[in-house]
């Protein structure tokens, strides 16, 4: 599953915009922090915006039954 929220940092802590599904309830979760630098915050900010879009087009749902059957890839 892939899931883009923004979060802002206080005291330490994440502290998402949004609450998260409660499917992932237990679960351990990746993060990736993307933070733009001051400089060239607009040149940053519009090469965020294109890795996510990049990240939206080339991503999918896979069906909660679906296994991966590495025998029938192997020909085992």
């Amino acid at each position: 599953m892939l899931q883009i929220i923004k979060a802002t940092c206080t005291n330490g802590e994440l502290v998402l915009s949004e609450k998260l599904s409660s499917e992932l309830e237990g679960k351990t979760l990746q993060v990736m922090i993307i933070e733009p630098s001051e400089p060239n915050q607009d040149y940053q900010a519009s090469k965020i915006q294109q890795f996510l879009a990049r990240v939206n087009n080339y991503s999918f749902q896979l069906p909660a039954d679906y296994k991966f059957n590495r025998d029938e890839i192997y020909e085992r």
